[in-house]
């Protein structure tokens, strides 16, 4: 073989294994202002690939402003945030999902004008709709919630709340995220639907997704995840495993009332 070809193949080689490289969610000193008001005040995590991380905390914490920041869907302060190489804030936040990340946000936010499939297609937007793997995504995005498969061509509007949450979380997986981030996904559903929607968080955590889920209902973040962070008052207040900060007094006492 050729100084050449080695040199080439050298290069595919690397080129194969950067490829390849598992990507880990870095947040680092990240601040986020609102005006004069500080809502995140220098937090730091990570979720390493596969690694289920939860974030909880009482309304003000600054969760929700934490994922916004992460999505790009508002200006960060302070601080750093990667995800793999990536520098996200050189990402514009209609690309973030190019890069890997799925996002669920608050309130669903589904288009209650269109049908059912084409809210799930829209998640797709970065993908090529015609390829036939886009095709087998909405098939798998479907097995994994048989009643969007039943109402595919109803829209999204006549939904309830619970399969309103539904679809959004396939919508977002139909971008293929190798991290997938959930706000509060479990608000106003009921009691059923909220076992419902964990035993889908499991499922995706068992498959190998990385999750970040932001929620106020600590007992369904425990279980669906193996890392916790706890926020108040916009700042990191503890961390921990997710079965250690459930046996914590302080935290059974405020997170689960007991």
């Amino acid at each position: 073989m050729n100084s050449g070809t080695a040199a080439k193949d050298q290069h595919e080689s690397g080129a194969a294994a950067a490829a390849a490289r598992p990507e880990t969610l870095s947040v680092e000193d990240l601040s986020v202002h609102y005006g004069g008001v500080c809502a995140v005040r220098s937090i730091s995590f990570t979720v390493e690939p596969g690694q289920s991380v939860g974030i909880i905390g009482a309304n003000g914490a600054g969760k929700t402003s934490t994922l916004k920041a992460l999505m790009g869907l508002v200006p960060r302060s302070g601080g750093r945030v990667r995800f793999g190489e990536t520098d996200l804030a050189k990402v514009r936040a209609r690309d973030v999902v190019r890069h890997g990340i799925g996002y669920v946000p608050e309130g669903r936010h589904v288009f209650p004008g269109l049908t059912v499939e084409k809210n799930l297609m829209l998640g797709a937007y970065a993908r090529s709709w015609r390829d036939p793997a886009t095709r087998r995504t909405l098939e798998e995005v479907y097995e994994l919630f048989p009643v969007l498969g039943e109402m595919h061509g109803r829209l999204a509007g006549a939904l309830s709340g619970g399969q309103q949450q539904m679809l959004a979380v396939g919508r977002a997986l139909m971008a293929k995220p190798r991290l997938l981030l959930l706000d509060e996904p479990s608000m106003g559903l009921s009691p059923k639907l909220v076992e419902d929607i964990l035993a889908v968080l499991v499922r995706l955590r068992e498959e190998g997704l990385s999750l970040l889920l932001v929620e106020q209902n600590a007992k369904l973040t425990f279980e669906a995840t193996s890392d916790c962070v706890v926020m108040e008052n916009g700042e990191v207040a503890m961390t921990g495993t997710s079965r250690e900060l459930r046996e914590d007094v302080r935290v059974r006492r405020i997170y689960l009332g007991l």
